[in-house]
């Protein structure tokens, strides 16, 4: 069984990594379906579009990629140093840009959160985010719909 990305990944080795994805049973990411005559070529762009709104949101350079048939590829660099520099304010704009806000987060930044309890709650959920803003979230990110 492969390791999952989340456990590959060592920034003491290298920031720069090669991910791939592959469509399955037999769908096509972008491009002329040979046996059914679909033309999927609009997503290439989508896709396109989707990666960079990605790596702005993410702390992660794109070095290159290939988006082909049935598959992509990427090579990124973790710019760990970006995401260091996030307080908690941004890492909050960041993730709320693509994902929607637990209602205690929501609850925290607009002062509702009474409780030291319900605070502490909230700053560890907050502190999970800035986490899941790696590669691993990254490439699930650009495989599913966003709320946006």
């Amino acid at each position: 069984m492969p390791t999952p990305r989340n456990q590959q990944i060592s920034l003491s080795d290298t920031p720069f990594y090669h991910c791939i994805s592959r469509c399955v049973r037999r769908t096509f990411l972008c491009g002329i379906d040979s046996s059914t005559g679909n033309d999927y070529t609009h997503r290439k762009e989508w896709f396109i579009d989707r990666l960079t709104l990605l790596a702005h949101t993410f702390a992660i350079d794109i070095c290159a990629y290939s988006v082909m048939s049935n598959h992509f590829h990427g090579v990124f660099k973790i710019n760990e140093s970006r995401a260091q520099n996030w307080n908690e304010e941004e890492i909050i704009r960041r993730w709320n840009h693509l994902f929607t806000l637990p209602v205690l987060v929501e609850r925290y930044i607009t002062g509702q959160c009474h409780s030291d309890a319900e605070k502490d709650k909230a700053q560890q959920v907050i502190s999970t985010f800035k986490t899941k803003l790696d590669t691993h979230n990254l490439i699930s990110s650009l495989k599913q719909k966003s709320k946006t």
